[in-house]
């Protein structure tokens, strides 16, 4: 996936999510959508600062193998808003 892909995919559900916070008819409701539309904010400067890194270190087989170990932090933080979202859904 792009760079590109990534931050718009980002992009579009912070700016879901922070509508329906706006909207939300509950403080628990608004908590709970702010608590979502941040996730993807952070996620989105997750994949800024790793692109910038993988730029900037490419070469260095040190920084490869953070490198790696951070884009796999970032894949579990997904999984478990996957499960998160999953769970909420089959309650």
């Amino acid at each position: 996936m792009t760079l590109e892909h990534q931050l718009s995919l980002c992009t579009n559900h912070y700016k879901k999510w922070k509508e329906l916070a706006l909207a939300a008819d509950s403080l628990a409701e608004s908590r709970k959508c702010l608590g979502r539309a941040f996730f993807w904010l952070e996620l989105q400067t997750a994949f800024i600062a790793l692109f910038a890194i993988e730029k900037t270190n490419g070469d260095d087989p040190k920084a490869e193998l953070k490198l790696i170990s951070a884009k796999a932090n970032v894949s579990k933080k997904l999984a478990e808003y996957a499960k998160e979202i999953l769970n909420e859904l089959n309650v």
